[in-house]
């Protein structure tokens, strides 16, 4: 037959003759810290529920948390980059009509181009645009780690369904160190679901392009001189961190516009090739046109 200890005439079992040694060795003169046997017990289960915290097994999540000496934005580096433009019939992710919205077709044929711009039309949206492999939004709302993987989310969400990624600014450097700014407007290449890169630190999956992991307008190749497929640096950047120049001309969708208009204080530039689009001027002489800066 197991001998029993008790307390009280309370059965103790093994956990509690334990616990009961360990009162008596260091118990000189001292006062015991349990009043009963169930306070040994609650005691024991604390000591075992911290124990299987302990090795508990972690589930990762996607946290907006990041380390004190990592940027906001990093530089996304070496990245596989390809050319793409808005067709005469083409919708982006959040644009069902986007070629119409942008006016036209953007030609990528230099000789249709001048100046960084179509000669054939004004475009009603900014030329200077990029994709990047990831949708925040899935049907009308956005994505479960949309709010976590976003560092802007919080400061840019108006409603479900509302792209918090349209429209940003995206720094883009060529091999020689030349920068070039472009709003992030369609998702791709390939896919829509990459925020381990676009947010992350993983680098673009492998695709039919070469691993391409960026795409950029017409406009943007031909101010930093690339090829249809070549190899840049990217980041994110605030609008306050834009500076002004052929990006800043045109475009529904473009701050810089957009505030020019706020201030009521249009400024003017020539620009050859392309016939004015400001109601009520008339067209600039060939081959200029007028065009909004901020």
């Amino acid at each position: 037959m197991r001998k029993t200890w008790t307390i009280r005439s309370r059965p103790i079992g093994v956990v509690g003759l334990v616990l009961l040694l360990i009162v008596e060795v260091g118990a000189t003169a001292q006062v015991v810290p349990y009043q009963s046997s169930a306070d040994f017990e609650k005691f024991a289960r604390m000591l075992r529920e911290n124990a299987l915290l302990k090795i508990e097994p972690s589930i990762l999540i996607p946290s907006a948390n990041r380390p004190l000496n990592r940027p906001r934005y990093p530089w996304k580096n070496n990245i596989v980059t390809t050319l793409f433009w808005t067709d005469r019939k083409m919708a982006s992710a959040w644009d069902a009509k986007w070629a119409e919205h942008f006016g036209g077709f953007d030609n990528p044929n230099p000789a249709a181009r001048r100046g960084f711009f179509p000669v054939a039309f004004v475009p009603r949206l900014n030329p200077f645009y990029c994709s990047l492999p990831y949708n925040d939004i899935a049907g009308s709302t956005a994505k479960p780690e949309a709010k976590a993987v976003i560092p802007w989310f919080t400061e840019a969400f108006e409603r479900e369904g509302k792209s918090v990624c349209r429209d940003r600014w995206v720094r883009i450097r060529n091999r020689s160190g030349r920068d070039c700014f472009a709003q992030w407007s369609d998702c791709g290449p390939f896919r829509a679901d990459h925020w381990q890169y676009v947010f992350g630190d993983e680098r673009p999956r492998p695709n039919a392009n070469q691993g391409a992991g960026l795409g950029v307008s017409p406009a943007v190749r031909d101010f930093l001189s690339l090829s249809s497929t070549d190899v840049t640096d990217w980041q994110f950047v605030e609008f306050k961190d834009v500076p002004r120049g052929p990006w800043s001309m045109f475009g529904e969708n473009n701050p810089f516009v957009e505030n020019a208009r706020k201030r009521n204080g249009v400024l003017l530039q020539a620009v050859p090739g392309v016939e004015s689009s400001i109601p009520g001027k008339e067209p600039a002489s060939a081959p200029e046109q007028r065009i909004i800066l901020r």
